[in-house]
């Protein structure tokens, strides 16, 4: 038998909606859609996307390290901007974490996301063991 593993955040969104920051089965790993929020509830970098995908990113880091990944265990991302123009702000962040990985990637220009502030949401698929560690 495979164990499952979560993450959970502790917003009331988690309960509220039914899910986790992110889940491994195995090997496997999917970090659910992440924005720029705060402990507190606040959107991080209003009217900024590269420091929402900063921010994003390593919220992102933190729950596959959770479940003992990292960023090179990256195999897909996808990134939501609500103003397609502003991709090469969030591709250089994005390049920063991912340069030497490579994963393969799909950016989406949605009309809007589930609060005004937010930019850009990530999310992101990992096979733990699959990078090479620094």
């Amino acid at each position: 038998m495979t164990t499952r593993q979560t993450v959970l955040t502790g917003t009331v969104w988690e309960e509220r909606a039914g899910y986790s920051r992110a889940v491994r089965v195995g090997d496997q790993i999917f970090v659910s859609g992440t924005t720029a929020t705060d402990p507190d509830g606040k959107t991080v970098g209003v009217n900024d996307p590269a420091e929402q995908a900063r921010y994003i990113m390593e919220l992102i880091r933190g729950a596959l390290e959770e479940l003992d990944s990292g960023i090179e265990d990256v195999v897909r991302w996808r990134c939501y901007l609500v103003n397609a123009d502003h991709w090469m702000h969030v591709a250089d962040v994005m390049g920063s974490y991912f340069r030497e990985v490579r994963p393969v990637s799909t950016l989406y220009e949605v009309s809007r996301l589930v609060g005004d502030d937010y930019l850009v949401e990530i999310e992101v698929d990992a096979i733990a063991g699959s990078g090479e560690r620094a």
